[in-house]
């Protein structure tokens, strides 16, 4: 029975020595898992620092994006509003420069209509072919055969030939 009981406390003591180096192994693992616990937090703290300042930046970016964008709008509708001004005045001028052009033909046929044929003739002779034409094309038809008859014969015919093809004399 001594036998066994020496057994039995050698055992016991193996049996406790075991346990002990479990707890410490426990003990070294628990430790090292702390470690790794810290550097995961650590990675984790990090990640969610970058997260943020990507959402920052993300949010300046749209934020100048906006501007630029209402900047470029404001921009556009400056330059429609210029547009629309431009073709407002350019109807403008052109109405005015239909009535300018009427005025001046009037005027150019009461001119020629008072004139006496030999002034009249001298006058269209100086001038080109193309613009005799257009003159002469604007006076009733019995002016126009009083002034040809006054002028040079080869300048009236080509005149004539000018004013049976009729306008435009260019």
């Amino acid at each position: 029975m001594k036998r066994m009981l020496g057994v039995m406390i050698a055992l016991h003591v193996s049996l406790f020595a075991q346990v002990a180096d479990c707890t410490k192994i426990f003990e070294e693992r628990k430790s090292e898992l702390q470690r790794e616990v810290e550097l995961i937090d650590e990675a984790k703290q990090s990640f969610e620092a970058l997260r943020a300042a990507t959402a920052t930046l993300f949010t300046q970016k749209e934020e100048a994006l906006a501007r630029e964008q209402a900047r470029v709008d404001e921009v556009l509708a400056k330059i429609a509003e210029k547009e629309a001004s431009i073709a407002t005045m350019l109807e403008a001028n052109k109405e005015m420069l239909a009535t300018i052009q009427g005025e001046k033909e009037n005027k150019l046929r009461e001119t020629y209509n008072k004139m006496k044929d030999n002034a009249a003739a001298a006058i269209l002779e100086a001038l080109t072919r193309q613009e005799a034409a257009e003159i002469l094309f604007t006076l009733p038809p019995k002016k126009v055969s009083q002034i040809l008859a006054k002028m040079n014969p080869v300048a009236a015919s080509e005149v004539t030939t000018l004013l049976s093809q009729g306008p435009p004399f260019r």
